[in-house]
């Protein structure tokens, strides 16, 4: 199998699951019929930029921040980010401000880039804050509303 087809399988686990470790895609790979070795794992990791990111309950996963631009995430991975990494979200003005867990801000940021909401015309990401800057006729409370929906994060 040729290293962007492995690399592409590995992005696809990494999407759908929590990888803690890589044994464990070297297991999932393996599942596939892919043959690949730790070290293997460790280059094609490097390679596609993944780190490793806190979730909520203090275990560490791998993430790849980012993906290309011209690839539009479908709508449950947004939902499964916000879901595992955003643990408040606030408003004011135009803006959207989402907390994190350190270190995962730009898992998220990526995450709502990818979705291409319309209503958010960019974000800017630091360790574990997120600026959401949105447009001028968007009703902000509503978007707060939604983004609060899919992090599980109302009511």
């Amino acid at each position: 199998m040729a290293k962007n087809q492995r690399q592409h399988q590995i992005a696809l686990a990494l999407q759908s699951q929590n990888i803690i470790s890589q044994t464990q895609i070297v297991d999932i790979l393996a599942k596939e019929g892919i043959v690949a070795t730790q070290a293997t794992v460790s280059r094609d990791l490097e390679d596609m930029g993944a780190v490793k990111v806190r979730l909520p309950g203090g275990d560490l996963v791998y993430a790849i921040p980012e993906l290309p631009k011209d690839q539009l995430a479908p709508g449950d991975h947004l939902q499964r980010i916000l879901g595992d990494w955003a643990v408040e979200i606030n408003f004011s003005g135009n803006l959207i401000v989402i907390k994190t867990p350190p270190g995962s801000a730009h898992v998220v940021a990526a995450a709502l880039d990818r979705a291409r909401l319309p209503e958010i015309i960019g974000t800017i990401a630091g360790d574990d804050t997120i600026f959401c800057a949105v447009a001028n006729e968007v009703d902000i409370e509503s978007l707060f509303i939604k983004l609060s929906d899919l992090a599980g994060l109302s009511g």
